[in-house]
């Protein structure tokens, strides 16, 4: 995933349009979203990286 810190992936800006890939980008407009809605605060750094690597894949 290269090094992208999954803390912020929620503040990132998003791009105008969706790639609609099978493993989407960082920086998608859905992947974003789904980390908003995720309470962060209080997860581990193993548990972000799971959430996110969950939130691109689906």
């Amino acid at each position: 995933m290269g090094k992208v810190d999954p803390t912020r992936v929620g503040s990132l800006k998003p791009k105008k349009k969706c790639c609609k890939s099978s493993t989407r980008c960082v920086r998608c407009p859905v992947v974003i979203h789904r980390m908003r809605k995720l309470d962060t605060s209080d997860m581990s750094k193993k548990e972000l990286q799971k959430a996110l690597k969950k939130a691109r894949a689906a």
